[in-house]
């Protein structure tokens, strides 16, 4: 059996363990806490990642290294480095795979569907910080250092995640009005957990996927509107009420809130069209995007099986 290290046990490192514990490999996820899935094939370590002899330790004899850390969002610019220097050091001294799970944050602002060759032109310090982390593990592959790949997805949708559509679907189904910064009209591109999870294994370990990024497969876009009408009407609830909250009203929270404070650098995203196209790992990889009605459907089974749900208006 293979043996694969995952950082990070959030709903992408979770879904990676299951993956690849399901299809027989072994795993080994890494936290700061010891956490992960239940699995009699996932070993669970507490650990600092951020210890590059540590985790080069614990990395040895691994066919990859899959990153799907996620520091907390105001802290990227202070805790990405070191996290990402040990990382790519202990694929480098073990001769494992470094599959990173990355975002679309490193294009900034775009005005057509974004590719695996879009400039990443982001000024911001969230897409930058990104960009330099790509960079160095670019370069290390150039030198036969090491062999890396990254995957960039869209907005996570998929039961257990905390996303933006997460929040508005759970609100919407809750007959809640939803406020907030978002053009609700503007396309969208969501992309699924599990499908994340599939293309970081695929790409880890397939030849053809290193030294480049990929797309994840995923749905074709449709804007928050449409995925609200879309799980409403699978649930039987009533019409969504969803407002666009003014951009000022979002830049007077960041004074106060740091989560909000960082949020204005990615207004963008949901300001404007923002479609992703993951043709090229569809054709490489083989890999398939979920339908996004299957999806929903998911996601409406699970919102509705909550107490909190069960009393929900249009029940």
């Amino acid at each position: 059996m293979a043996l694969h290290v995952i950082v990070g046990a959030g709903p992408v490192g979770t879904a990676t363990a299951r993956l690849l514990a399901e299809r027989g490999d072994r795993v080994r996820v890494v936290t700061r806490r010891g956490t992960g899935p239940d699995h009699p094939a996932v070993e669970r370590i507490a650990a600092d990642a951020g210890d590059a002899d540590r985790l080069t330790a614990l990395t040895e004899g691994a066919v990859a290294l899959h990153n799907c850390a996620n520091p907390a969002y105001h802290r990227w610019a202070t805790d990405w480095p070191p996290l990402a220097a040990a990382l790519l050091t202990a694929a480098e001294r073990s001769g494992a795979v470094l599959a990173t799970v990355g975002n679309l944050y490193g294009y900034g602002p775009v005005d057509a569907p974004m590719t695996e060759a879009t400039p990443l032109a982001a000024t911001g310090t969230k897409g930058r910080v990104r960009n330099r982390m790509w960079a160095d593990a670019l370069a290390a592959h150039r030198a036969g250092r090491a062999r890396v790949t990254e995957v960039r997805g869209s907005d996570y949708i998929g039961v257990g995640g905390t996303s933006l559509a997460m929040m508005v679907l759970s609100r919407v189904l809750a007959g809640q009005r939803v406020f907030l910064p978002v053009d609700w009209d503007a396309p969208h591109t969501w992309t699924y957990v599990p499908d994340v999870a599939r293309t970081l294994v695929a790409a880890a370990t397939d030849p053809r996927a290193w030294g480049r990024a990929w797309h994840v497969p995923s749905a074709p876009a449709v804007s928050v509107r449409e995925l609200a009408d879309l799980a409403s009407a699978r649930a039987g609830a009533p019409a969504p009420r969803l407002t666009r909250m003014p951009y000022p009203v979002l830049w007077a929270a960041g004074v106060v809130n740091p989560f909000a404070r960082e949020v204005r650098e990615t207004a963008h995203q949901f300001a404007r069209p923002f479609v992703l196209d993951s043709t090229a790992a569809t054709a490489t990889l083989g890999i398939d995007p979920t339908p996004l009605d299957r999806i929903v459907e998911e996601i409406v089974t699970d919102l509705r099986s909550r107490p909190a749900a069960s009393s929900a208006p249009g029940r």
